[in-house]
């Protein structure tokens, strides 16, 4: 690990949980969880959290995508 992970940093990489969602979703959701904890292992600074604040948002836009889509081939 690069270095300890600061408390706010742990706080977003938590919010990458996928496991309460339903499986086709955790599919997609996966992928941006395991990009997230990649990058605080890796990585250090305040780029970092700029940097997970984004992935954020991406996989919620995806996550959001995969559902719209679910719910029209329904």
């Amino acid at each position: 690990m690069a270095a300890e992970i600061h408390p706010a940093v742990a706080r977003l990489l938590d919010s990458f949980r996928y496991d309460h969602l339903p499986e086709h979703l955790q599919e997609v959701s996966r992928p941006f969880h395991d990009l997230a904890q990649q990058l605080v292992e890796t990585l250090t600074g305040p780029e970092v959290t700029r940097a997970l604040e984004r992935l954020w948002d991406a996989k919620n836009w995806s996550v959001l995508a995969a559902s719209s889509t679910t719910k029209e081939s329904s």
